[in-house]
Order: structure tokens, then sequence, then C-alpha cells
């Protein structure tokens, strides 16, 4: 796991429920870092061993598949040419040694994708209804089953989500209508989780839950998923990005200001949120941990 956090969402003290959207540079699309062969080798495994559930299309959904595809091809050399580049027509892992020929690889065009970044990938296609999850590869779910997801509009994706249909339904939907090609987002959701995997299935800490505030630091971590969402030019589709951080709760240690930040976020978190993370049952021993760090 990562142990130097490149982000902070915490850091102003404050929890709320909202999309917190900001521009992003197209130089910072795809995240590449030390655990890059880690993430692609784990995601090869699991496409392999459970591919039914990391893996979904609907059918019609190899046009905007493919344009994802594409648009990694493009970028990647570019931005990464010390992880790839194009040889006669063939895309080159350089850390792996893997090579590619995009026109006859054998795979959907969205898995192939998927197997050369870290990030999930999520397609959401427009309709008359709204936008449906037409196509994904998410290998790094937080405790929800890609498999119950797809064909589903954005409401019944985010129906498990305390608030969201009352404050996030409706500036969701209208975000995803006004989304130009030209600029595309970037947003930043955190969470406290009682396992490092990042394959994490759901269920969670129980409320008899062992973990105190001593053994906190070793047995709680940090869950980031830095989200990107933008229009792909032809399909009109939005690609739905997730890059996932997994810190040990102990990175704070040298942090008191965002252990205090992080404490005082926490206490603000509804309870309805906080069962829906499954945060309630290691709630006190996380605050009795980060109380310590911040004195």
């Amino acid at each position: 796991m990562q142990e130097s956090p490149l982000y902070f969402p915490y850091a102003d003290g404050q929890w709320r429920l909202h999309i917190g959207l900001a521009p992003l540079e197209p130089s910072r699309w795809i995240e590449i870092d030390e655990r890059f062969e880690e993430y692609l080798t784990l995601k090869c495994r699991l496409l392999t061993e459970r591919r039914g559930e990391v893996l979904v299309a609907m059918p019609g959904s190899e046009t905007e598949q493919q344009e994802v595809l594409e648009l990694l091809l493009d970028h990647l050399p570019e931005y990464f040419p010390e992880h790839y580049r194009l040889k006669d027509s063939r895309l080159e892992n350089r850390m792996s040694g893997e090579i590619w020929n995009p026109a006859d690889h054998g795979f959907a065009p969205l898995e192939l994708a998927a197997r050369l970044v870290q990030e999930d990938l999520c397609l959401m296609r427009p309709t008359q209804e709204g936008y449906i999850l037409s196509a994904a590869c998410v290998c790094f779910p937080s405790r929800w089953l890609l498999t119950e997801k797809v064909g589903l509009l954005l409401t019944g994706i985010h129906a498990p989500v305390p608030g969201y249909a009352e404050q996030l339904a409706g500036p969701v939907d209208r975000f995803f209508e006004r989304l130009r090609v030209e600029t595309p987002m970037w947003r930043i959701n955190w969470t406290i989780v009682d396992s490092p995997e990042l394959f994490l299935l759901p269920g969670g800490a129980k409320r008899d839950s062992q973990i105190t505030a001593q053994d906190a630091a070793e047995r709680l971590w940090i869950r980031i998923e830095r989200q990107t969402l933008r229009r792909l030019a032809e399909s009109r589709t939005v690609l739905f990005t997730i890059r996932t951080y997994v810190h040990p709760l102990h990175v704070l240690e040298q942090q008191p200001a965002m252990a205090r930040a992080l404490a005082t976020a926490v206490r603000q978190i509804p309870e309805p949120m906080q069962l829906y993370k499954s945060l309630l049952p290691v709630r006190e021993a996380l605050l009795g941990y980060l109380d310590r760090l911040a004195r």
C-alpha cells in the first residue's frame, strides 16, 4: 500500500455530502506510481479468476469501449514514455515486457484498456431516461458489487447511499448533461476500512469489532478514490475512472494536523452514513487513536 499519501481530502476538517468537482488537467488524467506493476498483476489475476465479477458490458457497448481504448493508446505513450511506447503499431508495457497489438488482442476493448492502467473504468451511456452504466471493469470496488450496477441509472447505482436521492441526484444529473469533451473534471472520495485489500467486497467490521484505540494504527486503513469524468467525443458517453489508494492509518503519526482534521470530519458524519460506510463499529477506536495523535 502507498505509505506517502498524495491526497488529504479531509484536510479542512469538514465532512459534507456534495459533488466536489474541480477541473482536470489532461496531463493529470491517469496516475502511475510505484505500485504500478502490483496493481496490473492483481487486475490480471482477477480478470482470470473472477472475470464475471469485475468485467461487465451491455450489448452494443463495443464502440464506446473502443473509444476509451484509443484514448489511452494516445495518452499513455505521450505522458508516460518510461512506462509505455508504441512501436510498429504495437503498445509495449516497458515495466512488464507485455506487448499488445491494439488491432488484434483477443479481449473486449474495455478489458485491454483496464489492463493498461491502475484505474478502474466505467462507462455511463446517455439514454432518454438518463445515464446508465453500459460497461465497466472494476477490480477494486469499495464494498459494492459491479454485477448489481450494470444497466442501472445513476439514481439506481447510488440508491444505497444515504441522502443521495434527496441531495445529490438532481445536481449529479445536471452535471452529466452539461459535461463537455474539452472540460474533464475530477473529485476525491474517502473512507476508513478494516482491510488493506484493493478488491474489497461488501462486508466489514462488525458491531462487536475488537479493534481498539491501541491497535487501530495497524488494523485500520484510509481508502481514497480519485475519480475523473470526461465526455467521449464520438459516442457522447461519459467515462468515469476510479483510482484507488490505500494507506495504513499510522501514516498520520507524523501528521498531527491531519489526524486532528480527520477526527473532526469523522465526528460530523451522520449515523446513516457511518452505517453505510461500515464505520460505526470502529468509530470510537478510530477517534481514540486520532485524538491521541492530535494532542
